[in-house]
């Protein structure tokens, strides 16, 4: 089968015209009335529609001007052979950025000039220049500045609808957290990783075959010189999809038991094979290792506590006991009043040779959400409560790994309300021919 081919059957590329093409197949009389009132609306000659999303016309404009991003993003390194799989990505992109805008309409989620404006410095800077440089190359190569400032608008407000809609839906338990710790302190001994990821997000269960075939397809192309980061840019579903698919350092036992056994087999320079993991094809590169790092002295996150002698033993005690419910960890405002005369402050990164000798004893053998005794000295009460703990390996702390978690489910929840907009919108995919970026 050829790549052409391929791509216009079951590749990733094509996955949404599958989609598409089945949930509309008892409209299809009606869809092809509505796209072309719909296109007479817009204004747009025919033969320039590459294809209608619900109200809305992709032309075959965006569609150049989103190949051209593309092949700026990957220095130009694709290959000729490639440009319909190019094409085919750029107009599914486009397709999922209607959905995706008219549904962020719907909800009235705004984007600022200004959030706008941020990101582009912070494009133009990752390449060393200015927004104006930036502007200034885009334009030698034929892309207006408005295409991708349409392309930043979705991708700003996209997640924040997410969020706002499905946040309360995630639950991310001490359980979890602690897991992953204790996998990270298990394998200690183990490399570091730095890695790279590509998630190729099975819609269909049923397809998972060829979306397995797809994915290799992929090997291919990088195989033939592509590099992963291109790849990543143009095909990934994770977040990291906008950095060439970058997710840094990684130590042994962070990532899930089936991506962390691959991980420890691969040599510097490989890419794993398509690995199922969490509905997704998962294909990690691995661009470096390095040993862990030995071990070291403990440190604490310390939330300290103090209570006049005045307050007695017992109302110091229970005001200590209560600080599991106050929130006193999280540098805001206390939930809940420990008390009058009742103080506490946050103390970073504190090693026990930096802590009163009288109280270090009892600190030092504490875990994370434990409370020392009540220790009475210079007329007053004290006691420390654990926030978090380093156990001196370098491991990240609970809220990086929490933050993690909830970006990975905030993702997967992201990808299954895109498909269930799908399911429910008209989609005409009008474009069957391939373009020239010179029209």
């Amino acid at each position: 089968m050829t790549l052409k081919k391929f791509f216009l059957l079951i590749s990733i590329s094509c996955s949404l015209i599958l989609n598409v093409g089945a949930s509309l197949a008892q409209e299809a009389a009606a869809t092809a009335l509505t796209s072309e009132e719909v296109i007479r609306r817009s204004g747009v000659p025919r033969e320039a529609v590459a294809a209608v999303v619900n109200d809305s016309v992709v032309t075959t404009f965006d569609v150049r001007q989103r190949m051209r991003l593309m092949l700026l993003s990957s220095g130009g390194k694709i290959p000729e052979d490639a440009l319909a799989q190019l094409q085919q990505q750029a107009l599914k992109d486009l397709i999922d950025e209607r959905l995706k805008q008219q549904e962020t309409t719907e909800y009235d989620v705004d984007v600022t000039d200004q959030e706008i404006q941020q990101e582009l410095t912070t494009i133009a800077a990752q390449s060393n220049m200015r927004p104006e440089d930036l502007q200034a190359v885009l334009k030698t190569q034929g892309v207006s500045i408005n295409s991708l400032k349409q392309q930043l608008t979705t991708s700003i407000a996209w997640p924040q609808l997410v969020q706002g809609r499905f946040r309360d839906r995630i639950r991310i338990n001490d359980d979890e957290i602690e897991d992953t710790l204790q996998r990270m302190r298990e394998d200690a001994s183990l490399e570091q990783f730095l890695i790279s990821e590509i998630c190729i997000s099975v819609d269909d269960p049923s397809q998972a075959q060829q979306y397995y075939q797809g994915a290799l397809q992929l090997l291919e192309q990088m195989r033939r010189g592509v590099p992963f980061s291109v790849i990543a840019q143009q095909f990934s579903a994770c977040t990291t999809a906008a950095v060439g698919g970058d997710m840094g350092w990684v130590r042994a036992g962070e990532l899930e038991p089936e991506l962390d056994a691959a991980l420890r087999e691969l040599p510097i320079g490989s890419v794993t094979n398509p690995i199922p993991s969490g509905g997704a094809f998962m294909m990690l590169a691995v661009r470096d290792k390095r040993e862990a790092v030995i071990a070291g002295q403990p440190t604490f996150k310390l939330a300290y506590l103090s209570a006049a002698e005045s307050v007695g033993e017992n109302t110091a005690r229970f005001a200590f006991e209560r600080v599991t419910t106050a929130d006193v960890c999280s540098g805001r405002a206390l939930r809940i009043d420990l008390g009058k005369n009742i103080g506490y402050t946050l103390l970073e990164n504190v090693t026990l040779d930096m802590i009163d000798p009288r109280f270090a004893e009892f600190i030092e053998d504490l875990d994370h959400k434990e409370t020392s005794p009540v220790i009475k000295a210079d007329g007053a009460y004290h006691a420390a409560y654990v926030c978090d703990k380093d156990d001196g390996l370098g491991l990240p702390s609970r809220t990086t790994i929490e933050n993690r978690i909830y970006q990975r489910q905030l993702t997967r929840i992201g990808l299954q309300y895109l498909r269930d907009i799908e399911r429910r919108s008209t989609v005409d995919i009008r474009l069957k021919e391939p373009l020239s970026l010179n029209g």
